[in-house]
Order: structure tokens, then sequence, then C-alpha cells
């Protein structure tokens, strides 16, 4: 029983890292530009496509071995989808998000979540016309083998998944570099002001418009960063994303609404129950259990653990 729970809450910790970096690049979209994206499943989904086609496809293999080719993949789909983002602002989102819905009666509300809903349904079947149905994996030797950590207290053993605690380890290290951006460039400096009052923004000489897209690209990016490194050990389809939108929104409000920092810290909270919980309840009754701590921590804390009512970012 001390195994597993060890065990357990190992790998709750190393899951919550990965959920934490998806969750930051929801949160990133949400806390800036105020945008509630349901596309952002499926944003996950082409990291872990562009990650298996950089693999396999264009034998990245051969160039740099298994070992090293998948993480260097889920890397380069993060660029890869900040294009696709940046873009997927400047020609349909830009219209119902930002300034430019000020003076409507809506704000903008009700075509963002039309409009993202659309490309969610578009992005998911044109994932099945294009990669099929057959799950797919990032194939990796680090998958099938552990760190094994013990003896220790009556023959216990602690077994780490070797993909799972590299990925954890870059995703780690992406989170951090990305607070240090948020908080120490003047980058970060302008989309915290866009975020936080945008038309006093605009009178400062910042470019709201293009704060927003940086935004959106960023947040498309690092979620396809986390997308790629998921893919190094479990199999996904066009669908996946469906899977963990739910656990995106749920990592970001638990974290507090527009909060960055929290939103790595709701994801790895949600990683720690779901995989926790596997201890004594089904695998269909884990995402209950998740909800049940979200409403708990709603009910007591409206604004999130870690996020205060007027942050934004």
């Amino acid at each position: 029983m001390l195994e597993n729970v060890l065990n357990a809450v190992a790998a709750g910790l190393i899951i919550g890292c990965l959920y934490g970096l998806m969750c930051i690049g929801l949160g990133l979209i949400f806390g800036i530009m105020k945008v509630v994206n349901f596309a952002q499943g499926e944003l996950l989904m082409l990291g872990m496509y562009i990650s298996l086609y950089l693999v396999g496809g264009f034998a990245a293999i051969g160039v740099l071995g298994p070992y090293v080719a998948p993480f260097v993949a889920a890397l380069i789909a993060g660029p890869v989808l900040f294009g696709g983002g940046a873009l997927l602002h400047r020609f349909l989102l830009r219209h119902v998000s930002g300034l430019s819905t000020t003076t409507r009666l809506d704000q903008g509300g009700f075509g963002q979540l039309i409009v993202t809903l659309g490309v969610s349904l578009i992005l998911q079947n044109g994932g099945l016309i294009l990669f099929g149905s057959t799950p797919q994996s990032v194939r990796t030797p680090l998958s099938t083998h552990a760190f094994t950590i013990g003896p220790f207290l009556d023959d216990t053993m602690l077994f780490l998944n070797q993909a799972r605690v590299l990925a954890c380890g870059v995703a780690i290290v992406i989170a951090v570099s990305l607070w240090l951006v948020m908080e120490r460039t003047r980058l970060g400096k302008s989309l915290r002001a866009a975020a936080d009052n945008p038309i006093a923004a605009t009178y400062m000489g910042i470019d709201v418009d293009r704060a927003y897209r940086i935004a959106f690209g960023l947040g498309a990016g690092i979620t396809a960063i986390a997308g790629g490194l998921m893919a190094t050990y479990l199999s996904f389809t066009s669908f996946v994303g469906l899977d963990y939108v739910i656990i995106m929104y749920s990592g970001v409000v638990l974290g507090g609404m527009g909060s960055i920092l929290g939103a790595f810290w709701g994801g790895l909270l949600v990683g720690f129950v779901q995989q926790v919980s596997a201890l004594v309840l089904s695998p269909q009754l884990q995402n209950a259990a998740i909800f049940v701590i979200f409403l708990l921590i709603v009910g007591l804390r409206p604004e999130g653990l870690f996020g205060r009512s007027a942050e934004r970012a």
C-alpha cells in the first residue's frame, strides 16, 4: 500500500507539471485577451501531431536519435503553433475580441464563443480526415523504462517513467522561463498592461492588437509544446483535445482566473488529484474526483487558490 501511494503521488506531481504547462497556455489567452477559447484542446492535439510527424515523417530520429528527437520535436511544435495562433488571431479572432468590440452591446462575448467552438469542430474533423482515426504515439525507448529509487521503508520501491520525468523537467523550465519573460521583460510588461487596461495601454503607446496577437500565439505555442511532451508517453487521436480541455479550464479556475503562475499550480493540483484518486476510484470516476475538489475550492475561495480578484496576468 505504501509503495502504491508513493508512486501515485510521484506520478501526480510529474503529470501535474505537464497539466500545469498546458493550463498556462490557456491562462495566457484568457488572462490577457479575456477570450474563452473552446479550441484550446485542439491546439494540444495539433502539438501532438506536429511532434509525431517531425519525429517520423522528417526522419528526426535519424538525426538526433530516439531519446532526444521526441523532445526536440515537441519544442519545435511551439514556434509552429505560435505562428498558426498569430495568424488565427490576425484573420479571425481580432474581429470578435479586443478593442474593436468595446462599443458593441455584447463586447464580443457571443462571437468569441461561436468562433472558437467552430474552430474546435473544424480542427477535430479536419484532423480526422488528415490523420485518420488510428491512435498514434511518439515512440521513444524512454516511455518503456523507469528510474528506480529504493528500496527504502521496508523494501518500498519508487518507479518513475523516464519519458514522463524528462517531459516534466522540460515543462518546468518552460514555465519558469515564461514567468521570467512576463515579469522581467518589456514584452511581458506590455502584455500585462494590455490585459489590465487596454485603453490606457493604448494611450501609453502600446499596440494592444499586437499584444493580443502575441498572447494568443504564445498560448497556442505553450499548449502545443505540452501536447508534444505528453505524446511521448500516451496515445492520441484527433479528438484527444476533448479529454483535456476540461482539465485545462479546471486548472485555470482553480489557480485563479487570469493568474498565469496560478494556472500552473492549478494544473499541478488537478494532475495530483487525478493520479492519487486512482488508488480508490475507477478511471471513469477520476474526473468526478477532480470536480469535487474543484467545487470545494471554488466554494471556499471563488477567486482561486493563487489568484486575486483584481489580478489579470
